[in-house]
């Protein structure tokens, strides 16, 4: 049956008569919903205020706390952005260097099969993955650094290529290229394989998807998983049918790869924004317990403790 279309006050009263949610400023209620629409705000994150078997709000639920959690959601995509990218931009730099140390930097090398691990499993990703890199540097081009290259080279050579590339397109790259050329480039991070890199690589790609979209965030899970590592060990994560709970498919699984992939500087200053930011959503969602926060983030009870251990 199809959607009924409500109008902005019928929708709060929906909200408030049927669902019992308190609405304490209807004009502040209105004017979020014309923000951020009802489908985005109510429909992504009612759920961790919701009473399952009636289908109504917990008592004493308010409209503002499922704004806040809905800001703290925005404000941890801008966070984990910021430091997606610069693992974004080092894994570039890096594959596009030694790639281009083995075969050179006319453009006809990226984009010839060969020059990949081509065997009869990967034949048709690699196949995908020429045709999107011959894509990118095609005109026309929105990238006028493309055009420049293409009319005064016919060439586009691979590191610059990378700034029209997508990061998935990147884990791809990454993915079929030959070991040797995985091994030089996981060998700029410290006691990280080319194949945890592989990995560690395409769960922070998934996220950055989430954020780039600005999709919701806080619950997030991918059928891709990160790799077990000593952090688990030291951690102490529990395990469940011989895997980790926590680390692999979760938002830790993302906090994991970024404690290996970015300096541990960097590292520190994004645990203490993150932890600002949860300290922030359980003032302003007092019916949202930290536990069950982090349960929904798939962080373990301990996880503040990730900066303790070295990698």
């Amino acid at each position: 049956m199809a959607k009924v279309f409500y109008t902005y006050q019928q929708q709060l009263d929906k909200l408030e008569k049927e669902k019992d949610l308190i609405i304490q400023d209807r004009n502040y209620a209105e004017n979020k919903l014309k923000e951020i629409s009802y489908y985005s705000l109510i429909g992504g994150y009612k759920q961790p205020f919701k009473h399952l078997p009636s289908g109504k709000y917990l008592r004493g639920v308010t409209f503002e706390e499922i704004v806040n959690l809905y800001y703290f959601d925005e404000e941890m995509r801008s966070l984990l952005l910021k430091y997606i990218l610069h693992v974004e931009r080092q894994i570039k730099s890096l594959l596009s260097y030694h790639f281009c140390e083995k075969y050179g930097d006319n453009q006809s090398h990226y984009l010839n099969a060969n020059n990949y691990n081509n065997t009869p499993n990967n034949a048709l990703g690699i196949s995908r993955l020429i045709t999107c890199l011959q894509k990118a540097i095609t005109l026309p081009s929105n990238y006028p650094y493309i055009v420049h290259h293409v009319n005064t080279y016919g060439n586009v050579p691979l590191w610059v290529a990378m700034n029209a590339i997508t990061f998935g397109n990147v884990a791809a790259m990454y993915q079929y290229a030959t070991t040797d050329v995985r091994t030089k480039v996981s060998q700029n991070y410290s006691k990280v394989s080319e194949a945890e890199l592989h990995q560690f690589i395409r769960i922070i790609a998934s996220c950055r998807n989430v954020c780039a979209h600005s999709e919701r965030l806080f619950t997030f899970h991918s059928k891709l998983s990160g790799p077990n590592t000593d952090l688990h060990v030291k951690m102490r994560i529990p395990m469940k049918n011989g895997a980790y709970i926590n680390g692999k498919h979760d938002l830790f699984a993302v906090v994991i790869a970024l404690k290996y992939l970015i300096p541990d500087n960097e590292f520190k200053e994004f645990k203490r924004k993150l932890k600002l930011l949860i300290v922030k959503v359980n003032k302003g969602c007092p019916h949202l317990p930290e536990k069950d926060l982090l349960e929904y983030m798939g962080f373990p009870s301990n996880w503040e403790k990730v900066t303790r251990y070295k990698k």
